[in-house]
């Protein structure tokens, strides 16, 4: 019997323009609705382009499209000659069982990557940038034509990583959640949150707008509008305003943050920032009947439940995030 190939998984994301057509079933239709948006919003502005600017708009979006499109047909070309590929939409990331993948390609938007990083284990993830007019690229460092060359590296282990570390979140019943960049721990909605927190040693009860527990790659997101909101704060009271709170990647830590928390004679605020060194946990237990919510990298809809009797641990995740980067 000869050797099973090894499988690559391609996840993809729908574009703009294919949202449109799913909400309103044709390009006119959809280039209607966008003309009329804007519009308006010339009118409330008081300008007078409102019909270019609609046409420019859904040009874009059919531009972007197409990227998208000859960006996956060429992935396919490549790859498909030698190895069998599977196309993976991001809608069933959670479900998909990738036991007899060797390589996961991932088509982006940035963001795209953090959510696939948490579901594929230990296999090595290649960030593909479709389009570099739109997207920042951080985590999509490979354009389309260099794909099959990496792809080949990874499976003759000759290529390049960068790790990156995760944050694990488990509930008292055993439900767990990894983030690549962040948890938010809280209410639905962001409204006033009531729980317990502990760390290290102390513990008290708490009513804020929830709470952020930030890796090293999620350091500069969420994490970093709260140091700019703590610095903005600083100068208007005449203090002297703090550093953020950044991280390397790879570190085996993370920060959290409580975000404005209410001092009253059911709650305190003096736990509100802090480190979690591997091997640490941050501990939150529910005091929310309903509508309480852990979540990750800003992914509301793939929660878990955190209601009246659940706690929550947080600490560094022993999986890492393995990201393959060109050579240099």
């Amino acid at each position: 019997m000869g050797q099973t190939r090894p499988n690559v998984v391609i996840v993809t994301t729908p574009t703009r323009l294919q949202g449109l057509l799913q909400q309103w079933g044709t390009r006119g239709a959809a280039r209607f609705v966008l003309q009329q948006a804007i519009a308006h919003r010339a009118h409330v502005e008081g300008t007078l382009d409102a019909v270019t600017r609609a046409e420019a708009d859904f040009a874009q979006y059919e531009t972007e499209d197409v990227r998208y499109a000859r960006t996956l047909e060429r992935l396919r070309n490549d790859l498909e000659t030698t190895y069998p590929v599977t196309m993976l939409p991001r809608q069933h990331l959670v479900n998909y069982d990738f036991s007899n993948a060797r390589v996961v390609i991932v088509v982006g938007p940035d963001g795209l990557v953090a959510n696939t990083a948490k579901y594929v284990g230990g296999l090595p993830v290649i960030g593909v940038n479709p389009d570099p007019t739109r997207n920042d690229g951080i985590l999509l460092p490979f354009h389309s034509e260099q794909v099959r060359h990496a792809v080949d590296d990874v499976l003759r282990d000759l290529a390049q990583f960068r790790s990156v570390t995760m944050a694990e979140a488990t509930l008292s019943d055993g439900q767990r959640l990894l983030a690549f960049n962040d948890f938010f721990v809280g209410r639905r909605t962001h409204v006033s949150a009531r729980y317990n927190l502990r760390w290290r040693g102390s513990s008290e009860p708490q009513s804020s707008s929830g709470v952020i527990v930030a890796t090293g790659a999620g350091s500069t997101g969420w994490l970093s509008s709260v140091f700019n909101m703590m610095r903005g704060v600083s100068r208007w009271t005449g203090g002297k305003a703090g550093k953020p709170r950044t991280m390397q990647w790879q570190d085996r830590q993370l920060a959290w943050v409580v975000r404005e928390p209410f001092a009253s004679r059911h709650s305190a605020a003096t736990l509100v920032a802090g480190l979690v060194d591997e091997g640490e946990e941050l501990v939150v237990e529910s005091l929310m009947p309903e509508h309480g919510v852990v979540f990750s990298d800003g992914i509301e809809e793939d929660f878990l439940a955190f209601n009246s009797g659940t706690t929550v641990r947080i600490g560094v995740a022993r999986q890492r995030a393995h990201l393959v980067v060109p050579h240099a």
